[in-house]
């Protein structure tokens, strides 16, 4: 299950705020935390259109690098919760009231077959041109963003301050991206241009790798939606495994290339 959560999590659309309701439903309708945690640390690293992007922006060798590790922290942190849970932790992930009924509770305990004609119905076909135009608006806005935020860095920060600070082939590239990372919030797809225009500029690769790792896993958006949804020791874990894998990705990546 640890497995396949991560696998789901690596092909899954969702980013880091995104996949909080998901997991909510998840945990309300018994999957265990392990599972649930693997799930929840690969899905924002990475999806097919990240993977298309990564290998554009960047180069195909970081892509699969990045879905490595996605899936390598998946199955890390779904297997350190399941060791844990062993020996009696996280007996009850969720904190009081989350998942006992509320928003979408009866559609969960009373679901219902997936109709996949969406064409047929004319509300369902609305919602679907109103859903594709909207996830258009939202690509085009950040890339935007992204790309305006690229030349302006790339026009005025030194390129010796950048290989000062990240550059390098020792640890503290790596830890410096990756602590700077975890509190960033920035969209997988606007991070990615970023990224290339400091690695252009003498970022290590390996931090480079640890910024996207740790910035996709959580962001302080999506750390406040996990400490309204969990409980403190589950949100302390998740902390932790997203800066350890985002750590050890970025070291990984450093020494391969």
């Amino acid at each position: 299950m640890i497995g396949l959560g991560a696998l789901a999590g690596g092909i899954s659309p969702f980013c880091s705020c995104g996949v909080i309701p998901l997991i909510a439903a998840l945990l309300a309708v018994g999957v265990p935390l392990s599972a649930v945690m693997a799930f929840w640390l690969a899905s924002p690293i990475m999806d097919p259109s990240i993977f298309v992007l990564t290998a554009g922006v960047l180069d195909l060798e970081f892509a699969v690098a990045k879905t490595l590790a996605a899936l390598g922290l998946g199955v890390f942190g779904g297997t350190v919760v399941h060791l844990m849970m062993k020996s009696g932790a996280f007996a009850d992930p969720l904190r009081d009231g989350i998942g006992n009924g509320g928003c979408g509770g009866a559609k969960i305990r009373a679901s219902k077959p997936v109709v996949w004609r969406f064409w047929a119905d004319p509300d369902r076909r609305a919602k679907f041109g109103k859903t594709a135009l909207t996830t258009t608006l939202f690509l085009a806005k950040w890339l935007t963003l992204a790309f305006i935020l690229e030349s302006l860095m790339l026009a005025w920060i030194p390129a010796e301050t950048v290989a000062a600070v990240l550059g390098g082939e020792g640890l503290m590239p790596i830890v410096t991206a990756t602590l700077v990372g975890v509190p960033a919030y920035l969209n997988g797809y606007a991070a990615l241009p970023l990224v290339g225009g400091l690695i252009e500029q003498g970022m290590a690769p390996g931090a480079g790798m640890a910024f996207l790792v740790a910035g996709g896993v959580t962001s302080i958006p999506a750390a406040m939606s996990v400490w309204a949804l969990a409980r403190p020791q589950v949100f302390a874990v998740y902390i932790g495994l997203s800066l350890i894998g985002a750590f050890a990705s970025g070291l990984l990546f450093q020494l391969w290339t």
